[in-house]
C-alpha cells in the first residue's frame, strides 16, 4: 500500500471521530517521566496529543509528530487553547520518509503500529540516535489487542520488548536497556468500555 493510502487511512480515522477535548497521557509515560528534569521531548505518533500536552504541562518542550494532518492540526489548536502553544510544536511526518530534526532528552513511541508498511526498527534506531547523552527512548507496544482495536486477527503477533531491542540493534557501549517487561493494565476505549490489556515496555538510555 502506498504512502497516500496510509495518510488517507489515518486522516479518515481521526476525522471520523470528534476531536478529543481532554486527551489523557499514557500511564507508561507518566510513570517513566516522574522525577526526570524537563527538557526537550519528541512524541512519535502523537495522535490526540495526550502525551504531548501532559509533558508540556510538566515543563517539557515537545515536538509532536504524526502522519495525520488532522491529528496535527487538532493538537496545535488544543495546545494553543491551553496556553501551551509555545511548548508544543506539532508536525506532520510520514516516518517512512522523514524524521523530526533536533536532539532530545526524551523520545516516546506509544503504540506505533500501523496496517501499512513501516520499517519500525529503522525509525526507532533513528530515534535512539536523536537522543542526547543521558536521554531516554520509551517504546510502548501492544502486547495484546483490546476488543475495540483495529489490529484484530489470529495471526497478529506481538514481539517482546527484548525482540524489539534486538531489532533496533544498538551498540551497548552507547545505549543500555533500562527496562524490558510486559505489565498489564485496565484500558478504557470508546464509549467508556474497559478491558485488561498487556503493554510491552522498552526503555533505552543513551549513555555516551
Amino acid at each position: 500500500m502506498s504512502t497516500t493510502d496510509a495518510v488517507t487511512f489515518w486522516d479518515d480515522l481521526y476525522a471520523a471521530r470528534p476531536a478529543a477535548g481532554d486527551p489523557q497521557p499514557n500511564a507508561r509515560l507518566t510513570e517513566t517521566v516522574e522525577g526526570l528534569p524537563p527538557g526537550d521531548a519528541l512524541d512519535l505518533g502523537c495522535g490526540d496529543g495526550g502525551d504531548a500536552l501532559w509533558l508540556a504541562g510538566q515543563g517539557w518542550r515537545v515536538t509532536a509528530a504524526d502522519i495525520s494532518a488532522v491529528a496535527v492540526e487538532r493538537l496545535t489548536d488544543l495546545a494553543r487553547s491551553r496556553g501551551l502553544g509555545d511548548r508544543v510544536i506539532a508536525q506532520r511526518h510520514d516516518l517512512h520518509e522523514s524524521f523530526p530534526r533536533g536532539g532530545f532528552d526524551l523520545i516516546c513511541a506509544h503504540y506505533l503500529h500501523t496496517p501499512f508498511d513501516l520499517d519500525r526498527a529503522t525509525v526507532l534506531r533513528s530515534a535512539a540516535h536523536a537522543l542526547r547523552r543521558g536521554g531516554r527512548l520509551l517504546v510502548v507496544d501492544h502486547g495484546s489487542a483490546a476488543p475495540w482495536s483495529w489490529n484484530q486477527g489470529p495471526d497478529v503477533r506481538y514481539p517482546s520488548p527484548r525482540e524489539v531491542a534486538a531489532g533496533i540493534d544498538l551498540d551497548p557501549a552507547t545505549w543500555t536497556v533500562e527496562r524490558a517487561d510486559a505489565p498489564r493494565r485496565i484500558a478504557t476505549g470508546p464509549g467508556g468500555r474497559t478491558a485488561e490489556v498487556t503493554d510491552h515496555v522498552l526503555l533505552i538510555r543513551r549513555t555516551a
